[in-house]
């Protein structure tokens, strides 16, 4: 009787274990992973495009979207009980992520995938002299029911405009054109991506003003379009990013004024628009920014002077540079209140008067940098300030500017001692 039972159960085994192998060996008519055979052979072309015609994928992945998963690669089941592709990462973005081939292109399978969320194409067009690839201008419009993230990032050989198609995308969250070879101006179809939360637009060569209707983007969070050669203005309606917690338009050529209206933005975190040509002086609505914690104006012609911002109302901000922007007139007592600032630069303009010993102490700051000024009198700062700051405290440039203490260790550099 026991040896019945034993042969029952290693029958039941085997039809287990066939049935298995069944299913494994049937590939994309598993019920277990049914794959749709026009999608199973849409995304081994679109893979095999930017890859390289030697990926046979039908070979190596025969249920991409099951037992023999594609890197990069990620699927969805839908309502039809089949599964399809929703996303795709190549390039060095994860471990064993797949690389762009030298002469990867754009294939047009890939706007066949009309489940597909997600695109993330990092280092696959590397030249833009040998082997330049052209932004595909249409066909985004068959994304627009799915495409919630796009990111093409680090491809230099990526040349071409921005897509006017891409205002199509209704569904998308995040656009990140960051370091490529574009060029033009940046398309006000964007302003039609209501549901836009990033947008970054940097390290390109766009051109051109800010267009005005991405005011309407009231979900937007990041909103980074630095180093490229954007000139004009700032549109007032970039106060109506309620939302907006990051602002970087440095090294561009933008001209003109901040434009008042971006006191509106109380949410903001980062303020950068170093590097541009912007005047105007520094006006209250600065005083606003209550959740500040970086602002960078550098090098700008901004001129005016620091005695009309009640800085003492920043309680949040840990970054302040205000190099090289023309400044004038006396470093108010008020800075010495902001209790979180770590970094504070004000080198390289023309403030005159002398610096209050209560920059001693303040409790978080870190590097102070008033070098290169008309500065005047004594630093009256203790030996404990000198060694705190180290390297990170710079006053040179300033010919008429000594220090009394003497401290072992630290002495400013390019300031002498006060006879």
């Amino acid at each position: 009787m026991a040896l019945m039972f034993l042969s029952r159960k290693y029958k039941f085994a085997l039809c287990f274990l066939f049935l298995v192998m069944f299913c494994l060996c049937k590939g994309q008519d598993s019920p277990l992973s049914p794959m749709d055979k026009k999608e199973q052979e849409v995304i081994y072309s679109v893979i095999q495009g930017f890859v390289g015609k030697w990926w046979n994928g039908s070979d190596l992945y025969p249920d991409p979207c099951g037992w023999t998963p594609i890197q990069g690669v990620s699927c969805e089941q839908y309502d039809d009980g089949f599964w399809y592709v929703t996303a795709i990462n190549l390039g060095p973005v994860f471990d064993n992520s797949l690389t762009c081939s030298h002469d990867a292109k754009f294939p047009e399978q890939l706007f066949k995938l009309k489940h597909l969320k997600v695109l993330s194409l990092s280092r696959c067009f590397l030249s833009s002299n040998q082997n330049p690839v052209k932004l595909p201008i249409s066909n985004w419009d068959k994304l627009s029911d799915s495409l919630e993230c796009l990111t093409l990032r680090s491809n230099p050989g990526l040349v071409g405009t921005i897509p006017t198609k891409f205002g199509s995308l209704r569904k998308l969250q995040s656009l990140v054109l960051l370091q490529n070879g574009l060029t033009g101006k940046m398309t006000p179809s964007i302003g039609n991506l209501v549901r836009l939360r990033q947008l970054v637009l940097s390290g390109n060569y766009f051109v051109g003003e800010v267009p005005v209707n991405y005011g309407r983007l009231s979900e937007l969070l990041i909103f980074d379009a630095s180093r490229n050669s954007l000139s004009g203005s700032l549109p007032s309606t970039i106060g109506f990013l309620d939302s907006l917690l990051k602002l970087d338009l440095s090294n561009n050529m933008l001209e003109g004024e901040l434009p008042r209206e971006i006191g509106r933005l109380k949410n903001l975190t980062l303020l950068d628009v170093s590097h541009n040509k912007l005047r105007g002086g520094l006006f209250g609505g600065h005083n606003d920014f209550v959740n500040l914690k970086d602002l960078v104006l550098s090098n700008n012609p901004i001129g005016g002077d620091l005695l009309g911002i009640k800085w003492e109302n920043f309680q949040n901000i840990e970054t302040l540079d205000l190099s090289n922007i023309g400044l004038i007139g006396s470093v108010p007592e008020s800075i010495t209140k902001m209790n979180r600032l770590r970094y504070l630069d004000l080198s390289n303009n023309s403030l005159s008067g002398s610096l209050s010993s209560n920059l001693d102490n303040m409790p978080c700051l870190r590097a102070l940098h008033v070098n290169g000024n008309n500065l005047t009198g004594k630093l009256n700062f203790s030996e404990g300030f000198y060694i705190k700051m180290g390297r990170h405290f710079a006053a040179w440039n300033n010919p008429n500017l000594c220090y009394i203490t003497k401290p072992r260790n630290q002495i400013p550099y390019g300031v002498k001692p006060c006879l």
